[in-house]
């Protein structure tokens, strides 16, 4: 594995889910609006080295196979971790969850399938798995946060529960498309 600032990036990320965890259940002494700030800002740091680490591999031509193993692995371990912990606290329905969640590991698990019988391309990310990204992405961070922004102009408890179906939505659909796209090759090869 290499060391550079993009995989230490990514590594961080790992790193940042267990503190994510102990900010929301050890006993620190924090008001509730504390660990929600806290979290948001541990959740909001890492989806921003997610878009870092990526730009810089590019402009910086450090990608590696490691690399592109670990930066999606920790994408999905922050946002499960996350989205646990919300499902605990009641902000998040358990369905949701469940359907985020499992279209995490089905997906994954089919793009480790189709890398291995040559068809990676087939299945790569597209722009609705973008958009799922980026509503779940905004929808998390607002229900960590769980209150009201800008003096009460916009409650992040109504947007983050508007985009994590939006996100959930989106979460199925691009599921149909990315097995759709591959299903050729689950005929060929099942």
């Amino acid at each position: 594995m290499n060391w550079n600032i993009p995989n230490t990036l990514t590594w961080a990320r790992v790193i940042a889910i267990p503190l994510l965890v102990a900010v929301f259940y050890l006993p620190l002494g924090l008001s509730e609006f504390q660990r929600n700030w806290i979290t948001t800002t541990i959740f909001v740091a890492a989806a921003l080295t997610d878009w870092l680490d990526g730009w810089l591999a590019r402009k910086w031509n450090q990608t590696s196979p490691f690399g592109a193993f670990l930066d999606p692995v920790a994408d999905k371990l922050m946002v499960c971790t996350a989205l646990v912990a919300l499902i605990e606290l009641g902000r998040l329905d358990p369905i949701i969850g469940l359907i985020i969640i499992g279209r995490e590991i089905t997906i994954s698990a089919l793009r480790e399938w189709m890398a291995s019988v040559g068809a990676r391309t087939n299945v790569a990310v597209n722009w609705m798995g973008k958009a799922k990204t980026i509503a779940q992405m905004v929808a998390v961070p607002f229900l960590l946060y769980y209150d009201t922004l800008f003096g009460g102009l916009i409650d992040t408890r109504i947007w983050g529960l508007v985009l994590v179906w939006v996100a959930a939505v989106l979460t199925v659909v691009s599921m149909v498309v990315y097995l759709r796209a591959a299903w050729p090759e689950l005929q060929k090869r099942g």
